[in-house]
């Protein structure tokens, strides 16, 4: 572990507990075990003394498909909770090239800094000049500054700065480490940038036989059809269409769950015919879900960058009842350049599109930006308002739960988000394995741990988790298959490979656990990676009860729970979260009252340290 300490101006090389690493694997698992020991309970996230923890994990920067995942553990200002944010690209392998496993900062310096590692050279550097910069400007920048070949960086943008409560720290200028707030967390730290180059390789045990296993792996990954035939050749906006089908697309601040008249323009067909797109993968990654895209005409032409992805044409399109595919990809661009959380912000511009056409929100107080539903150059406007807290961008900046609250009245009615994270693209009436995940999840509101609307919306199964059988997508209890599920996608951010990898259960629990078997040099079988996973989601559950939160906050907006859907496959549903949860928490061995792990739970996966506090 690199250890800097930003107020001291002290850099040290620390070694991580090898016991850790036999419970814990890597990657977030070993962050969060971190994080317990260093986390400052009564301090706000941005408050110098708390630790931001970037990790990569065992199988990162490897043969392993898909490994160019690293995961930072923080705690959210956005949320008070546990923050646990994970990117793509290249910084993954970086980092273990150059020596490192964990970079954990604390502190904050006395002016604008970059940290410069060059394998186990470590320095910090002034920023002096770049703070201000865009997060292109800025990568950039270093990199002709450096001229270095093979340096990585990540680095935050005006939002950072600014401190906006969603802000993300971008890597490769577009892949976000997005979630929660993290950009703000290393902007209060007045750290810039972190710039990374390293030339060792990485060592596995078993070079030849981890290397069959990889393309075995590999394999298996494309015999899945959906890798193979949509998200290879059309990236994330692939999802679109059937998502949109199965009435799980939020539609006019979530007011609706299918927008059949974005059909034809925001699919992935306009997409890839509307814009200059090309493929670009993460490390080591065959599926290469990402696109790099130009804008080719209309008062946004020129505009390039990395994406939009489906969540981004959720976020700024149906949520907006946007479906100018320009305004979109132009927001989405400057989104990654100022460094905002392109989830968050939509969802933002959702419940402020509400609010101003209830009044709540007035002509006077957005100065003359008409935020009416649709319009995609008030968007666009908007993404510039909020990463600079400009005018009405400084209340939004805050995000929904704050917004609300200071705006008062009925405004927390629109304001769509779990512990103060704005919800994600992804629907609950019609996949009530998905609202248990959104309400639980250890970051607040969460589509991906698990995204279980594969398992119930779009109906995967998998022996080798056990999830075999009838799941009904409406059905509020039978909730224990999100267990095994979870457990699968929690390993994948232990290990520092790519969920997607995993997403529609193509590679399985039992091939990771070979490859890490043979980067380890001892036997991991697909159990002991599981019960480590479960171990870390527990470890995280008590991590948000040390911060002060149980079931009491396990709960969804509103419009989930009291208004059935007018729509789509789940049209007149509602969530009865209460059989859901109770279902879910029986199901993972948690108290039904408090929703939080037993002792017995917690003695059963060595976790009696927790138990204390």
């Amino acid at each position: 572990m690199l250890w800097v300490d930003l107020s001291k101006q002290e850099i040290q090389s620390r070694p991580i507990p090898i016991e850790w690493v036999n419970d814990y694997v890597g990657g977030e698992g070993v962050a969060a075990r971190l994080f317990w020991d260093l986390m400052v309970p009564e301090a706000e996230g941005t408050d110098p003394r708390q630790p931001m923890i970037f990790a990569a994990g065992p199988l990162s920067g490897t043969l392993a498909p898909c490994s160019g995942r690293t995961c930072v553990v923080f705690r959210s200002p956005a949320t008070r909770t546990i923050g646990v944010s994970n990117a793509g690209g290249d910084f993954s392998m970086a980092m273990r090239r150059a020596g490192w496993d964990l970079i954990t900062i604390v502190g904050k310096a006395d002016h604008p800094v970059y940290l410069f590692i060059d394998d186990d050279r470590v320095e910090i550097r002034d920023a002096g000049d770049l703070w201000g910069k865009t997060v292109s400007q800025t990568e950039d920048l270093l990199k002709e500054r450096l001229g270095l070949n093979g340096v990585e960086i990540a680095s935050i943008g005006p939002a950072g700065e600014h401190g906006v409560m969603f802000a993300s720290i971008m890597t490769d200028k577009y892949r976000a480490f997005g979630r929660g707030g993290a950009g703000a967390v290393m902007g209060a730290k007045n750290l810039k940038a972190i710039v990374i180059h390293g030339t060792h390789k990485i060592p596995v045990a078993d070079p030849e036989a981890f290397k069959q296993a990889a393309l075995a792996a590999r394999e298996e990954l494309f015999s899945e059809a959906f890798v193979r035939d949509e998200l290879h050749p059309y990236g994330t906006p692939s999802f679109y269409d059937a998502i949109n089908a199965l009435g799980i697309l939020p539609t006019k601040n979530w007011q609706y769950t299918t927008f059949p008249d974005s059909v034809g323009k925001l699919t992935y067909q306009a997409y890839h015919e509307q814009l200059e797109v090309k493929s670009k993968a993460c490390f080591n990654c065959a599926i290469a879900c990402g696109r790099y895209t130009r804008i080719k005409e209309g008062p946004f032409a020129g505009m390039e960058g990395g994406g939009p992805e489906y969540e981004t044409l959720a976020a700024f399109g149906s949520k907006l009842l946007v479906t100018d595919l320009n305004a979109i990809v132009a927001a989405n661009h400057l989104s990654n350049d100022f460094g905002l959380d392109v989830i968050s912000t939509g969802q933002v511009l959702a419940t402020a599109m509400e609010w101003y056409e209830k009044g709540i929100l007035t002509p006077a107080m957005t100065e003359g930006v008409k935020l009416e539903w649709g319009n995609g150059e008030a968007v666009v406007e908007m993404v510039k308002r909020i990463a600079y807290r400009q005018g009405i961008g400084d209340l939004l900046a805050q995000g929904v739960k704050r917004a609300a609250e200071q705006l008062g009245g009925e405004a927390a009615e629109a304001a769509m988000h779990v512990k103060g994270l704005e919800m994600p693209s992804d629907g609950v009436h019609a996949s009530k394995g998905e609202a248990v995940v959104h309400a639980t999840a250890a970051r607040g509101a969460d589509h991906l741990r698990p995204y279980a609307s594969a398992i119930d919306a779009f109906g995967y199964r998998d022996e080798d988790l056990g999830i075999v059988g009838e799941i009904d997508y409406l059905e509020d209890g039978n909730k224990w298959w999100i267990k095994p599920f979870q457990e699968l996608s929690m390993a994948t951010n232990m290990l520092g490979v790519c969920l997607f990898a995993s997403i529609t259960l193509a590679i399985k629990a039992s091939t990771w656990a070979k490859l890490l078997s043979l980067a380890w040099g001892k036997e991991v079988s697909k159990s002991d990676l599981l019960l480590a996973a479960e171990r870390v989601i527990n470890l995280e559950r008590m991590i948000n009860a040390r911060l002060g939160f149980d079931r009491k906050d396990d709960t969804l907006p509103k419009r989930f729970l009291s208004e059935p859907a007018p729509d789509g496959r789940g049209a007149g549903q509602v969530v009865d979260l209460k059989k859901a949860l109770d279902s879910y928490f029986e199901a993972m061995g948690w108290d039904l009252q408090t929703g939080l792990p037993t002792p017995e739970k917690l003695h059963s996966l060595g976790l009696d340290f927790v138990i204390a506090h």
